[in-house]
């Protein structure tokens, strides 16, 4: 217990919900990668097991790794990353390489693929959370403070926006609510969320109506409009019939509902699920609808309640460090991590309209689990100094009472 005590320092509930995440990426990808197995690996559903088990253990270094360091350092160190993710985004809007008809990922050294946005997002909260912390004094100021915090908002999220719409508001969104958070003034808030919602929806309205090659703003409004369509049309007796028409717009979801009405309760039992066969990516944006055909209700409940107690740790860090860089972010980044979890869990029972968010830590891939990995490390590293700072004064007190 001691040698476990001193390998795996920081918050025991938060590494419990990390080891529990990843078991169930074992299990849910697996089951759902047997089609994906069969096109690309000939069949063999062992080596993609094996290869995701190897992303999820780097994900798990990382999150190891990140810890071991004084969270303090991370004030500079995630300073300097946002310098460095604006030309990235840039380069990827450029130059990036095609993913899912989208330019949204940069190849390193022509092997490796990045998404720089999971980069940005974890160096645009950590920058946020620095700058916060040193202008407390001045907090509600509109020209010391709110300014310079915004700005950095809107350029990283106006890069990401063109190619990555979901993952923009996801960001745009945890920002909103961590400079709530940090006290800056709710006035200022409320007319720039107003003043981005206006000029995103002129954007829009100009692309559909002017632009020739829509791209993915196209792609957005479609879904968007297949989504409000959906609670138009009359009640489907047949929804396994309806789902085998490819060219019905919403094929994606209808596909999703099966998998969640056919789970039940308690599900079908692990592997058993029938809709891999014909959800598109069963093994990232719909993960979660395979985990629920398989465990049922009381299996997305759970997976629901670990993302929920990473929030509730993470609140409670920024309780005992309140108007302080550990507390901005460690909240920030659980708020970020969580809202993704929120988001591809509600896309999956129907609840959103479909955006292609993986599932933090669960769903199958590489720069997105290394990254959230990095994230829960920061937090942890957060509560590892908490709780040696708590072991100091206990031995203060213990050596005072002697």
């Amino acid at each position: 217990m001691k040698l476990s005590n001193k390998i795996f320092q920081g918050d025991k509930v938060i590494w419990m919900v990390v080891m529990l995440l990843v078991l169930s990426s074992l299990l849910a990808v697996y089951s759902a990668t047997g089609t994906y197995a069969n096109v690309k690996y000939n069949g063999n559903n062992t080596y993609t097991l094996l290869l995701h088990a190897v992303r999820l253990l780097v994900g798990l270094g990382a999150v190891y790794v990140a810890h071991l360091f004084k969270y303090t350092y991370y004030s500079r160190l995630l300073w300097l990353f946002f310098f460095l993710s604006i030309p990235l985004l840039i380069y990827t809007l450029i130059g990036g390489t095609d993913l899912n008809e989208a330019q949204r990922t940069i190849k390193i050294f022509g092997l490796i693929s990045f998404q720089s946005s999971d980069f940005a997002k974890v160096a645009l909260i950590g920058y946020l959370a620095r700058e916060l912390t040193l202008r407390q004094d001045n907090i509600k100021d509109f020209k010391t403070a709110f300014i310079p915090l915004m700005l950095p908002v809107l350029v990283v999220v106006a890069l990401i926006f063109p190619e990555n719409f979901s993952t923009a508001g996801i960001l745009f969104a945890s920002c909103m609510v961590l400079l709530f958070v940090g006290r800056i003034n709710m006035k200022y808030l409320m007319i720039f969320f107003a003043i981005v919602f206006v000029a995103v929806t002129i954007y829009v309205l100009i692309v559909m109506n002017f632009a020739e090659d829509k791209g993915r703003t196209g792609v957005w409004v479609q879904r968007v409009v297949s989504y409000v369509e959906s609670f138009k049309k009359d009640e489907v007796k047949d929804a396994a019939e309806l789902a085998r028409q490819e060219n019905e717009e919403d094929f994606q979801i209808i596909q999703s509902k099966i998998a969640v009405a056919t789970g039940g309760i308690l599900g079908k039992g692990p592997g058993r699920s029938t809709q891999r066969n014909f959800l598109p990516h069963p093994y990232s944006d719909f993960v979660y609808a395979i985990i629920l055909e398989e465990y049922g209700l009381v299996g997305g409940i759970v997976v629901l309640m670990l993302y929920m107690i990473l929030l509730f740790r993470a609140v409670a860090i920024m309780a005992v460090r309140p108007q302080s860089f550990g507390g901005f972010l460690a909240f920030g980044l659980a708020f970020m991590i969580v809202m993704q979890a929120m988001v591809n869990m509600g896309v999956a029972v129907g609840l959103l309209p479909v955006t292609g968010q993986p599932l933090p830590m669960i769903s199958m891939g590489g720069s997105s689990i290394m990254l959230t990995g990095f994230a829960i490390g920061i937090i942890l590293s957060i509560s590892k100094d908490i709780n040696n700072e708590e072991k100091r004064d206990e031995l203060e007190t213990t050596q005072n009472n002697n």
